[in-house]
């Protein structure tokens, strides 16, 4: 077992009371431990393993909190299924299936076992290793900014009916056209005003200020988001690390699709528009519209994305 502490798989192992469990896997990895799969799985100390990982987050009968890395990926699959459906299931993964047994959690759970002792990290006699813990999501950061984008992905509806599409400047002073971001951005996360600047056509030319052209109306060119489409153009060209690129689900024919990079996220539907949130605003939710670029763009990320099995 690569990287196993025989001592602290036994102490985990040791009436270990399962609290809930995540997936860990190129297409679907708690994305606040990274931008892509192999980033998530180095906040562990895990090599990124093809098909990836189930993590089991419980408490042993000292309250200790202790994650459980197992390679029954379906077993967890199962169980995280079952529980969104509000089904009871009862995760007791093989012992032959453990990979490894870390202490600590790496994303905050808001329960805890019943007639044990309070969530604490395991004691110096029980691992040799750090206690992981939860990426701090309480100011803006590459945490925080990921965390937007899973909110945008499962609240779609919610985030694109705040959008007036006719409020999408037209490069050249055409309004309604739907070619580039509309001037405000909405919220994500505490502490964020409206965004004042705008978003940039998805063919912008240079420039990172907005300008009003002879007709009246402003043609926004925010450099942010100029460079987030660029980028994620070049994951065509140059395949980013595997995950960086993720395509789900949809209702129609469509697909959700996810995109992170250095600094930024962008979420998607491939019949639709595109969020995009960067590290540098924080906060902010930029929208942008499809225009002639963005549908081709989407349309090539999702051939490239990996997707769940």
């Amino acid at each position: 077992m690569a990287g196993t502490d025989e001592d602290a798989v036994a102490a985990a192992d040791d009436a270990l009371y399962v609290l809930t469990a995540v997936l860990l896997m190129p297409a679907k990895f708690p994305s606040v431990l990274g931008d892509d799969y192999p980033e998530a799985c180095a906040a562990l100390g895990l090599p990124p393993l093809a098909d990836g990982y189930g993590l089991v987050l419980g408490q042993d009968g000292d309250g200790a909190r202790w994650t459980v890395v197992i390679d029954d990926v379906s077993l967890v699959a199962v169980a995280v299924a079952s529980w969104d459906c509000g089904m009871e299931y009862d995760l007791s993964p093989d012992e032959r299936t453990v990979v490894t047994a870390l202490p600590g959690w790496p994303l905050a759970v808001a329960v805890a076992a019943p007639g044990v002792p309070v969530p604490h990290d395991p004691g110096p006699e029980s691992t040799d290793q750090p206690a992981l813990c939860p990426p701090d999501t309480t100011v803006w950061g590459p945490a925080q900014r990921r965390l937007g984008a899973d909110e945008i992905a499962l609240q779609w509806a919610q985030w694109r009916e705040q959008i007036d599409d006719a409020e999408f400047p037209a490069p050249g002073g055409g309004a309604g056209s739907q070619d580039g971001a509309t001037g405000d951005g909405g919220e994500a996360g505490a502490g964020a005003g409206a965004h004042d600047d705008g978003g940039a056509p998805a063919d912008a030319v240079d420039g990172a200020v907005a300008t009003d052209d002879r007709s009246g109306a402003r043609t926004f060119q925010h450099g942010g988001v100029r460079r987030v489409l660029a980028e994620a153009s070049a994951y065509i060209d140059t395949p980013p690390p595997l995950g960086r690129v993720r395509s789900s689900f949809a209702p129609g024919d469509a697909r959700t699709l996810r995109a992170d990079g250095p600094g930024w996220s962008l979420v998607a539907r491939t019949d639709d528009i595109a969020f995009v949130l960067l590290d540098e605003e924080p906060g902010e939710v930029l929208p942008v519209g499809r225009g002639p670029a963005l549908p081709g763009l989407l349309e090539a990320l999702d051939k490239m994305a990996v997707r769940p099995s």
